[in-house]
């Protein structure tokens, strides 16, 4: 029987059936996320709790209207968001996404905005048990920032997405799965539990914090056309994107999307000056994520975009263009630098080497394309310095489409690569987890093994 996998993001809501047998995406479909509320501070990013779970409800009888009997739900969930609820699960405050920037308040100390007072508080080691990554748009900062204010409540269970929302539906006693927990910043990598040190001494030890799951356990059951299906605890995004695109341990990753990363699994912890987060198998990942990408070029298309915007004009997609422009241009030595927004690379962007005649559309893209290969190269050193990788994946809209910017990210690595199999690779991953969980295969590695065979995945050129 086949199962239901959604795919629960902050832009958009995903949901397929999904043939694990013979790895189809089967009745796919795509809702907006619900809006944020209005009227909020310009650094607050919140949602209403109700609308989350209303828009659940309504892609799920969708999706599952025409479907056969389901034999589970599997599910994965934009990482870094939260929401507090009691102990029954129900919300006792709005819903926090991750490009809440709260923690860029100043502090009343007057030593800095509170999220650099948070890290200030942190030791050097506790950082890398935390996986050396702590964005300010994480519930670790959201906490930090209620506590502070003597806005925490004592008692309330901090939760994620997708794991509310599955709490919810079934009625169960809030939990999360470790690649999920890992994106609190507040989980022991070491231990895979959370890191009590840490909780204690940022006062979030009154909270009541979920039983971290392994992946495949059941945490629920879900009443669909009258028969009840196992719901298997929801993993993180960026982890079941991996599986999806069915990534070997000899493979280099490349996400491009709205943000990218560069990942590499690794058969047990090595904690270091990059981010390290669980992965399935008792695998982790080494990686370097929020790389300047499609936000990134986004501003420039938005400059490009601003005097016909500002008349009335109707603007139609300009990527067709860009892409062929940029295809045109051979070598320019205009240089972009794409850090416009904090991250790994930088924080302060740049167009430099402007000539007469050397700044159009299609130097200017492929100048910014080029920044992004070596953006990629320099972090790929950093997680995987003695180059053995053998190959590199590509996934994320952005990989698909620009494929000059793969052409420049192969050439700059000179290796092999692949995009892929599948766009949506998320729902992909949630069809190799639904494997592995059902018990097709015997573990995580084994079901992408399966679906590399089934796919015939080879290297290209």
């Amino acid at each position: 029987m086949p199962f239901i996998g959604i795919d629960l993001g902050t832009s958009f809501i995903k949901a397929a059936i999904l043939d694990v047998d013979s790895d189809q995406l089967l009745h796919v479909r795509r809702i907006p996320f619900p809006e944020p509320i209005s009227a909020l501070d310009p650094l607050k990013r919140e949602f209403e709790p109700a609308s989350v779970i209303s828009a659940v409800t309504s892609i799920l009888r969708e999706v599952t209207g025409a479907a056969p009997p389901l034999e589970g739900l599997v599910m994965c969930t934009q990482m870094s968001s939260m929401i507090l609820v009691d102990d029954q699960g129900q919300p006792r405050s709005n819903f926090i996404g991750w490009r809440d920037q709260r923690a860029l308040e100043p502090h009343p100390s007057g030593s800095g905005t509170y999220y650099e007072v948070l890290k200030q508080r942190l030791t050097a080691k506790q950082k890398r048990e935390l996986g050396s990554e702590m964005p300010t748009g994480s519930p670790i900062s959201f906490l930090f920032w209620m506590a502070e204010q003597g806005k925490l409540e004592p008692g309330l269970v901090p939760l994620s997405l997708a794991d509310f929302v599955l709490t919810a539906l079934c009625g169960s006693p809030p939990s999360v799965e470790s690649t999920n927990a890992m994106s609190y910043e507040l989980l022991n990598l070491e231990a895979l539990d959370w890191h009590k040190e840490v909780i204690q001494e940022l006062g979030f030890e009154k909270l009541h914090w979920p039983r971290v799951h392994r992946e495949g356990e059941v945490v629920g059951t879900l009443s669909i056309g009258g028969k009840k299906i196992p719901c298997y605890t929801p993993v993180g995004d960026y982890q079941c994107a991996l599986a999806g695109a069915l990534l070997a341990e000899d493979e280099l990753s490349l996400n491009i999307s709205t943000g990218s990363q560069v990942s590499r699994l690794t058969n047990h912890l090595e904690l270091g000056d990059y981010q390290t987060r669980p992965f399935f198998d008792g695998k982790f990942t080494n990686t370097f994520s929020h790389l300047p990408a499609g936000r990134s070029l986004d501003v420039l298309v938005d400059l490009l975009s601003e005097i016909p915007k500002s008349s009335g004009a109707a603007i139609p997609n300009p990527w067709d263009y860009i892409v062929s422009a940029a295809e045109a241009v051979e070598k320019t030595d205009l240089r972009v630098n794409l850090s416009f927004f904090p991250g790994p690379c930088g924080e302060k962007g740049a167009i430099t080497g402007i000539r007469e005649r050397n700044l159009t559309v299609g130097t200017l893209f492929h100048a910014a394309f080029e920044n992004m290969a070596q953006n990629y190269y320099d972090c790929a050193l950093r997680i995987w310095p003695d180059r053995s990788w053998h190959n590199i994946v590509f996934s994320g809209g952005l990989a698909r489409k620009a494929g000059l910017l793969r052409t420049l990210v192969q050439d700059k690595f000179q290796t092999k690569s692949r995009l892929c199999p599948f766009e949506e690779d998320t729902l992909l991953g949630l069809a190799v987890l639904a494997r592995a969980f059902s018990g097709r295969a015997s573990s995580v590695q084994q079901a992408m093994q399966d679906v590399r065979r089934q796919f015939k995945v080879e290297n290209n050129s």
